[in-house]
């Protein structure tokens, strides 16, 4: 049972890459990034160059996380089994949530190694540095170009863009280091430049780890809060008593999955009822349930509720038995399972 979420939070201007064309890219992505990394590296060890070194290093990570998002794309496109009931989507977050860890740990080592150098700082060339941070700089460009044009709201593809801007960052301060070192002889401006790109890519990265063990914890999404989707129930729509186990989460960041369970007066009408529940969702939150088949009508012996289907969410009434009940509580109740997907969490 599925529901679709208007898009009012973004606009994205066309439609989504399909994730067949985000295979390419990051494989494409993927073959440039180690292609280079030798050649940064080899010219780093000759240069003595730390931000050759630290771009050569992070190039070689992100090779890595190139290639694990590049499978995680895959995984996400099998279709859920009796193991995995909610696909395999969530393999993007999981790919995301790992290249985050990497950023992290790989910027606190450039920032140590730097803090070394800058104590004794060794002697580097400038020009062959500049010519390799300055070619570094042209294929990252590409490959943040490639990549940045793929689908915006993917979690995995936005940290295989992160990688990447980290190595833009990293060929330009490598650049303006060269430039320094050729014209003023300053040896100590090579380390100090690494030390603000892992700065600056400490920050990306730790929102980026933060955001997506959010989602594999199952945290609440941000743009909904169960308090105010309860209280917009109970205040709106005449006949509902209480609404309760009100739970949200995400699968992959772009989606979110609501359960909540409302209680209804004795003469309530469950389908006036919730034809209502979807309006107000649908004008308070933006959440429009996707159509299903139904009814869906089961029966078994003696009392017993009786299921149906309902554009999308499953509903359950039944008369509760006077030893569930409470004093003024109503009979009957209604279960509702919403699911929201397609939430643009990424600006243009």
């Amino acid at each position: 049972m599925t529901a679709t979420h208007s898009h009012h939070h973004h606009d994205h201007g066309g439609a989504h890459a399909q994730p067949s064309e985000n295979r390419r890219r990051l494989l494409l992505a993927m073959s440039l990034t180690a292609g280079f990394m030798v050649v940064e590296a080899a010219g780093g060890l000759i240069a003595h160059s730390l931000a050759l070194l630290a771009d050569a290093g992070h190039m070689f990570a992100d090779a890595g996380s190139l290639l694990l998002a590049w499978l995680a794309v895959g995984a996400a496109q099998r279709p859920a089994d009796d193991h995995r009931s909610y696909g395999y989507e969530r393999f993007q977050v999981l790919a995301a949530f790992v290249n985050g860890v990497t950023l992290l740990a790989l910027s606190l080592w450039i920032v140590v190694e730097a803090i070394q150098r800058m104590l004794a700082p060794p002697q580097v060339a400038g020009g062959l540095m500049l010519v390799i941070a300055t070619f570094g700089l042209l294929v990252n460009a590409g490959m943040f170009w490639l990549l940045h044009h793929g689908d915006r709201e993917d979690l995995n593809l936005r940290a295989a863009v992160l990688h990447v801007v980290g190595d833009l960052l990293g060929s330009g301060a490598a650049i303006a280091a060269a430039l320094v070192i050729l014209t003023t002889g300053w040896m100590p401006i090579d380390p100090l430049l690494s030390i603000l790109v892992a700065l600056l890519i400490l920050r990306s990265a730790w929102r980026l780890t933060r955001e997506s063990t959010h989602i594999l914890l199952e945290g609440t999404p941000d743009h909904i809060r169960p308090a105010d989707l309860s209280a917009a129930v109970v205040e709106t729509i005449p006949g509902v008593q209480d609404v309760h186990h009100v739970h949200a989460w995400s699968l992959t960041g772009r989606g979110a999955m609501v359960t909540l369970h409302v209680r209804l007066d004795r003469d309530a009408d469950a389908e006036s009822t919730l034809r209502a529940i979807h309006r107000t969702l649908a004008q308070r939150f933006g959440v429009h349930p996707r159509p299903t088949p139904g009814p869906d009508r089961s029966s078994t012996t003696g009392p017993s509720p009786t299921y149906f289907k309902d554009r999308g969410i499953r509903v359950s009434t039944a008369t509760t038995s006077p030893r569930a009940s409470t004093p003024g509580s109503g009979p009957a109740v209604l279960y509702c399972w919403l699911i929201d997907s397609l939430l643009s969490l990424i600006a243009n």
